[in-house]
């Protein structure tokens, strides 16, 4: 019989969860809730229980159950230390109250961009990622990890790899230059200035899709405002490789799909900083888990 994982995946919109074949990942018992009514409830985490001991008593077999959760947790994993999207459970201590009730189950707790970064190892299409690789995912914020040895790279106090908070242009972090409304805000303001021909709207309401389906058809405005955020992230992926030495690089989250737009200005800062030494061994690519990146990652913590 397949060995199969109960997946978490916490969310500042949804609390998704699955059951996952070991083996192949196949997702199942897919059940998602919305995050707002349970923190409304002011029993977060007990909600949070009561989802769990369903899953558990609809598949018996399962005995190891993975989460991640969107913030900052202790270095031995067991309390959530800032989850800025759900305050209120900051310093529970969350895997000793789900082993107390659940002990028959073993809980595994870590950050939601580490566990995606893990679950592309484990489950992703692409057969050839090594052992050591960076992982960064752009969407509303800019999450990344490292994944060392097949090993989540800690760090000093447990969370390590946060380079979305790390000192960008205009005297803000990355994530307030990149993230998901920081781009669009960028994409308006540089539409009021540009004068050449564009598709794109002059009313404030340019949307990542739009913005993505313009670059595609080599609209020059939208390539520009890319260029843009490919030098801030390109800047940024220069610090982790020199730092961590670390040559593979994917990049996962809502916005991975302007990737082929952003290429080449990130390529022109590699360029430009690193020696041959990393470029020579330099590989950069898309993640491939897509919208089940948080689930699959949460159940891959149970290996």
């Amino acid at each position: 019989m397949a060995t199969e994982y109960l997946g978490i995946d916490v969310g500042g919109t949804n609390v998704k969860m699955g059951i996952v074949e070991a083996q192949t990942g196949k997702l199942s018992n897919f059940y998602s809730h919305d995050t707002a009514s349970w923190r409304k409830s002011g029993h977060f985490v007990e909600r949070l229980g009561d989802a769990i001991s369903i899953q558990l008593a609809e598949n018996k077999a399962v005995e190891k159950c993975g989460i991640g959760v969107p913030g900052l947790i202790t270095r031995d994993r067991s309390t959530l230390v800032e989850i800025t999207a759900i305050p209120e459970i900051n310093g529970t201590p969350i895997i000793p109250y789900l082993k107390e009730r659940f002990p028959k189950c073993d809980f595994f707790l870590e950050n939601d961009a580490n566990a995606a970064a893990l679950g592309e190892y484990y489950f992703g299409e692409d057969e050839t990622i090594p052992e050591d690789y960076i992982m960064v995912t752009l969407g509303t914020g800019v999450g990344g990890a490292a994944i060392i040895d097949k090993q989540v790279f800690k760090g000093g106090g447990g969370n390590a790899m946060e380079p979305g908070h790390v000192p960008s242009k205009n005297g803000k972090v990355l994530e307030r230059n990149i993230g998901k409304n920081e781009l669009l805000d960028l994409a308006n303001n540089m539409r009021k200035a540009f004068v050449g021909k564009t598709q794109l709207p002059n009313d404030g309401t340019i949307s990542t899709t739009g913005l993505v389906a313009a670059a595609a058809e080599g609209d020059e405005l939208a390539q520009q405002v890319f260029d843009e955020v490919g030098e801030m992230l390109g800047n940024s992926l220069v610090s982790m490789i020199r730092i961590l030495d670390i040559t593979t690089i994917l990049v996962g989250g809502g916005l991975s799909a302007s990737f082929d737009y952003i290429m080449p200005s990130i390529t022109k800062q590699l360029e430009y900083w690193l020696t041959p030494y990393y470029l020579d061994t330099l590989v950069i690519k898309k993640a491939t888990l897509g919208n089940d990146a948080g689930l699959l990652g949460a159940a891959s913590l149970c290996f």
